[in-house]
């Protein structure tokens, strides 16, 4: 058995030897003996003590990994797969099933189109694109409105397990009114069918509301480090373990899981086409049925953190004390969230939050910083709603583009799985491709970098739907009413890949790098609720197509897509300009709060010694 003291000089050693170490005076204000500077829940023959918060100094010349990974965060993974399978192989077949009549030869009236037209799409209720689109959007707004209910409920009340789990039981609902909708009566009596397949809209929507914003934040809480992390090697060498590394790892390996679920779609758009809407509703509902095994599987290995039930009411007050007064004037001078501060309250003799009630001041400093990090975070995440719009925020447009092209026997809805297809190819080749080159060659590709150019790529899928639309118009038989014309347009379909491909790969710059900002940079008490207002994004933009629903008519389908290709173009570079300097306020956040958190430990260590030593506090006192 070693003892601690040659455990010790060990450590010592292997300090020395280290070629990335530098002379302990560079940094004179560290602590090395400090144990809030050491994470203990690892340690080894080489880290006696668990890794250490790096200094400043190490910060900018140590060489930089990714972090340790549980295994438990890729059964979590494994679990959004099949939530999202199971939700994409639903939504996708709601155009087919609300837009298009189904064809009296149908066999046993199930919406496949009769054997020998390969050119035919499966139809059901014939209730026209409007109300196919509508409906679409109806489910995009609920299911990313919902999310504030289910991050609420996951931050402060229930906490992020329950509220998973409520959330799977409500998505069971809804995927059994999907089944309900396509039986043959239901789908011969289009205003039963319309009515029950309203229903499996609403109880989908509010079941992915409430899993969404919680299994994500649940996944990252499994990164045991809330700051990089320094661990020296068996070799002596020193090394960083990046934590924004790591959860952009976890994250993408997160987003891959999504759409490598989205690609079952596949199945339910053949499984439509070539039997019938039964079918291709009933495959959903077996995905969906294998996430609560995995849960349940994975739960002993997890570590959940409880709510926190005076978040909410801490933040209201806070918003309601900064707002009140001359805030104008506070916030040009830049003593907007200040005003808010405890210490500054009881200077200016405000010793309550109400004082006609003598309700107390219930939060901190520290407090002041977690709201004021969720609403600046917030200001990124409004861009996002034209990123949405391009990125098939007109998805029944689209999918009617294709339909009025030429399909060979291709399902329309199929061509969807190109986006899917794309980030599970494209998200590998950048992780362990692109973005280590990059590193290797001293190139920062900063967040806000990929960000602004997931936009200008997602941005040129639209402008080449402007381009295929017009193609459809000029050499369609109905000419610019080619929607609704029975012949289709002597224009391969497959063309409209290109849609698809390109909103994808804009999706893995712009979209998976904002899901791990919308972690980072979210305070610890409202992770939940800030993914949550990222996700709030995608329903302000279903909001604004169901505004935009009713120009969506011929002939003027291809000035659509050509106003929000541009829209996003321009979208990018105000992003680029506004947010250039984001990593700087985000490592500037980063040390306020350690700062702060030290601070408020050191106080409750003095209120503690005072509570031990009392004879010496009074003494303390009199003097």
């Amino acid at each position: 058995m070693v003892s601690i003291s040659s455990e010790n000089e060990k450590e010592r050693d292997i300090i020395d030897v280290s070629t990335a170490d530098k002379d302990l005076s560079l940094d004179e204000e560290y602590d090395y003996d400090d144990i809030r500077n050491y994470y203990t829940s690892y340690s080894d023959e080489f880290n006696p003590k668990g890794l250490r918060k790096p200094t400043d100094d190490e910060l900018k010349n140590l060489r930089r990994v990714i972090g340790n990974i549980n295994y438990s965060t890729f059964i979590l993974c494994i679990c959004e797969f099949a939530e999202r399978a199971s939700y994409y192989s639903t939504t996708v077949l709601l155009t087919n099933y609300i837009q298009r009549r189904i064809h009296p030869d149908s066999p046993h009236g199930w919406g496949a189109p009769p054997p020998g037209n390969p050119d035919m799409s499966a139809g059901a209720l014939g209730k026209g694109l409007q109300t196919a689109s509508a409906l679409n959007n109806l489910l995009k707004f609920l299911a990313y409105v919902s999310p504030l209910l289910g991050g609420y409920l996951g931050d402060t009340t229930i906490g992020r397990w329950k509220a998973i789990l409520w959330g799977l039981f409500l998505g069971f609902i809804g995927h059994l009114f999907f089944i309900f909708a396509s039986i043959p009566q239901a789908i011969a009596n289009a205003n039963a069918g319309l009515g029950l397949c309203i229903i499996g809209i609403v109880a989908l929507a509010f079941g992915a509301g409430l899993m969404k914003p919680n299994l994500l934040p649940l996944l990252l809480d499994q990164y045991p480090y809330d700051t990089d992390a320094v661990k020296v090697l068996p070799s002596g060498e020193k090394v960083i373990f990046d934590r924004e590394k790591t959860l952009s790892r976890l994250t993408n390996v997160f987003y891959g899981a999504i759409n490598l679920g989205a690609f079952l779609m596949l199945a339910s758009s053949y499984s439509a086409r070539r039997v019938g809407f039964w079918l291709a509703f009933f495959i959903p509902m077996v995905l969906y049925i294998i996430i609560p095994i995995f849960l349940f599987v994975v739960k002993p290995k997890l570590t959940i953190k409880p709510p926190n039930s005076d978040v909410m009411p801490n933040v209201l007050k806070i918003i309601s004390v900064v707002f009140s007064g001359n805030f104008i004037k506070r916030i040009r001078n830049g003593t907007f969230w200040d005003y808010a501060r405890p210490s500054n309250m009881r200077a200016r003799g405000r010793e309550f939050y109400n004082t006609r009630k003598q309700t107390p001041i219930t939060w901190n400093d520290q407090w002041i910083l977690d709201v004021k990090q969720t609403l600046d975070s917030s200001k990124i995440f409004v861009y996002y709603i034209i990123f949405y719009l391009c990125n098939g925020g007109l998805g029944s447009v689209e999918t009617s583009l294709i339909g009025a092209m030429k399909l060979d026997g291709v399902p329309n809805d199929l061509f969807n799985n190109f986006n899917p297809i794309t980030i599970i190819v494209l998200i590998p080749l950048l992780e362990y491709g692109l973005y280590p080159l990059l590193i290797r060659y001293g190139i920062q590709f900063k967040t806000i970098y990929k960000i602004s150019f997931g936009f200008v790529v997602c941005s040129f899928s639209q402008i080449s739907g402007f381009i295929l639309q017009r193609e459809v118009y000029e050499l369609s038989p109905c000419g610019y009413y080619a929607t609704g014309c029975e012949e289709p347009a002597p224009v391969t379909a497959w063309k409209a890949t290109s849609i698809f491909i390109l909103a994808a790969a804009g999706e893995c710059w712009a979209v998976a790098t904002g899901y791990g900002l919308a972690y980072t940079r979210a305070p610890p008490t409202l992770k939940s609720f800030v993914y949550a207002l990222f996700l709030l994004m995608s329903a302000f933009s279903a909001a604004l197509s169901l505004a935009i629903t009713p120009a969506l008519l011929d002939p003027h389908l291809h000035w659509v897509f050509l106003a929000i290709g541009l829209a996003g173009f321009a979208t990018a570079l105000i992003i680029l300009v506004q947010f250039w300097n984001l990593h700087k306020w985000m490592a500037e956040e980063e040390k306020e709060r350690d700062r702060l958190v030290r601070e408020e430990e050191e106080e409750k260590e003095k209120e503690q010694h005072a509570v031990d030593n009392p004879i010496e506090a009074i003494v303390s006192i009199k003097s």
